[in-house]
């Protein structure tokens, strides 16, 4: 049997192994993961019962490819879940699918709510036409962000930054108001510093104009039609947030007889000219050598070039300077928060609707906060009782922030808390747990303008694939980093040589887009 190392165990990772496995006799299958855990920035952490989401994952793709390898690996709850029972509360539900209350093996369906939390007050994002957004902004800062979007729809910028890209779309001064800080706090650099191509990526179509097309269709009762997927309402969660997902499917990739080793990080690449006889991984203090036919990596590119040998300077050079940005979080448990569910949304406790919140507060830190009691009932111990918070910071690895204790970054976080008045007094915290992602973010700046020449280089090794989001430096959602993998593999399996269908997806604006006539508003971004 010829051999395929596959590294890291996270969405891009484990659907390669899984899909070579079940296509393929000829190979066997070894995964190295660095950590103990599965799902990379997509796992999910416990903790004292309590579940936290690394990021905030919503479920939703145009492929139909992942959708039925979603319902393969978590079917569709065809019974409603705790808080739709205790609520009495409606949902979409699949005809003969698992109960979720008997079960755990189950995605669920849930209410997207995510808004911007602007000078105290709550914004949907995108910004809508409510009555409530003219309420909250005022007649006079409503008729400036007006005149402003007119203003930009008559003198388009030449799109050579991601503050370009937005003031396109929403005019200067909703970018200044919901965009710019926002930003900045998430990459550690002013928008005008961006490359545009992270806009494309991520806010694809959005724009005032979707907004108003979007309003006009619900208006006339129009579902049909394509809808941009930060405009969409629901989404599909697994009963036991997304890391459930990748634990189940590395229990599939066992039975099929593939190995995953656990806490192995890849530290070597050992190539001889323009093909890798095999990796090195430190596993307990020691270094091992495996040897392979194929090597599937998903770490950085940044380390797997540095691991590699005889690398000429500008592929060195290029691959060395890309950036990243790093993630902080921490869990908050409390009886309850002081925000008021304005919305016409029920929830347990009646606190707000949100999945997660944008905090747009040039007096805080704080990028975002996540109430996990949202995402999924079953990820919170005591849901009728206290209120499960995630607080979310952006930082670089080794920085000031980073090298916080857990103490220290809680008192911190607490602390943004009663600035923002999400709670009243640092004592009404019950318990906290802190966590840290490295490389969470590919960051669009730096070397990233050359990476057309990294990508040139790696391609011209024969036995490399390079898959998934840090893989690829590409803020991939989880769809498409699964779909960098399901190409990898036909490739693999049918000899193709060129990789371009492989580093091209996500790079289009409509890849995989499904038929019009099919779409539905029910679509949502995977984050």
């Amino acid at each position: 049997m010829k051999k395929a190392l596959i590294i890291g165990a996270g969405p891009a990772g484990l659907t390669a192994a899984y899909e070579l496995l079940t296509k393929s006799k000829d190979y066997q299958v070894i995964v190295f993961e660095e950590s103990d855990k599965f799902g990379g920035i997509s796992r999910t952490v416990e903790y004292k019962g309590n579940r936290m989401d690394m990021g905030g994952h919503r479920f939703f793709s145009k492929v139909p490819e992942v959708n039925e390898w979603w319902e393969k690996m978590l079917p569709q709850q065809g019974a409603p879940t705790y808080d739709d029972i205790v609520l009495n509360r409606p949902m979409k539900m699949k005809a003969g699918g698992p109960d979720p209350e008997k079960t755990d093996r189950v995605m669920l369906r849930r209410n997207r709510v995510s808004r911007i939390f602007f000078d105290r007050k709550f914004y949907d994002y995108p910004i809508s036409l409510k009555v409530e957004t003219f309420k909250n902004m005022g007649f006079s800062k409503t008729m400036a962000c007006g005149f402003s979007y007119l203003h930009a729809m008559l003198f388009k910028r030449e799109e050579k930054s991601l503050e370009d890209f937005y003031v396109n779309r929403f005019g200067k001064k909703l970018y200044s108001m919901f965009f710019e800080y926002y930003t900045e706090n998430l990459w550690g650099r002013h928008p005008s510093e961006i490359d545009p191509s992270w806009g494309a990526q991520r806010v694809k179509g959005v724009s005032i104009l979707a907004v108003l097309k979007n309003a006009f269709n619900k208006k006339h009762g129009k579902t049909g039609g394509k809808v941009e997927t930060s405009l969409i309402e629901e989404f599909s969660y697994p009963k036991l947030g997304p890391g459930q997902l990748w634990d189940v499917t590395a229990e599939e990739i066992k039975k099929l007889g593939g190995t995953i080793i656990m806490n192995a990080k890849v530290t070597k690449i050992r190539k001889e000219g323009n093909h890798i006889k095999g990796v090195t991984y430190l596993q307990d203090g020691q270094d091992i050598d495996i040897d392979g036919d194929v090597v599937i990596s998903s770490m950085p590119v940044k380390d797997l070039v540095a691991g590699m040998n005889d690398v000429p300077a500008d592929p060195a050079r290029i691959a060395a300077g890309l950036p990243y940005r790093d993630y902080m979080t921490l869990g908050v448990l409390v009886p309850k928060l002081n925000l008021v569910n304005k919305t016409d949304i029920k929830t347990i406790g009646n606190i707000v609707p949100d999945n997660w919140v944008y905090v747009q507060d040039r007096t805080v830190k704080m990028g975002r906060f996540q109430i996990y009691n949202n995402w999924s009932p079953y990820l919170v111990k005591d849901i009728q009782n206290t209120v499960w918070v995630g607080l979310e910071y952006f930082c670089f690895e080794g920085d000031s922030m980073w090298n916080m204790t857990e103490d220290e970054f809680a008192k911190m976080a607490i602390d943004e808390m009663v600035t923002l008045d999400l709670i009243s007094s640092p004592s009404e915290v019950m318990d906290y747990h802190m966590e840290r992602v490295k490389k969470a973010y590919p960051a669009y700046f730096d070397t990233y303008d050359e990476m057309d020449k990294l990508v040139a280089y790696l391609n011209t090794i024969d036995n490399l694939y390079c898959v998934g989001r840090n893989g690829q430096h590409r803020y991939n959602n989880i769809d498409h980093s699964m779909c960098t993998s399901f190409e990898t593999v036909k490739n693999i399996l049918s000899g193709t040589e060129d990789r371009s269908n492989i580093w091209n997806v996500n790079t289009e604006k409509e890849y995989h887009e499904s038929d019009e006539s099919k779409a539905t508003e029910d679509e949502v971004e995977v984050d």
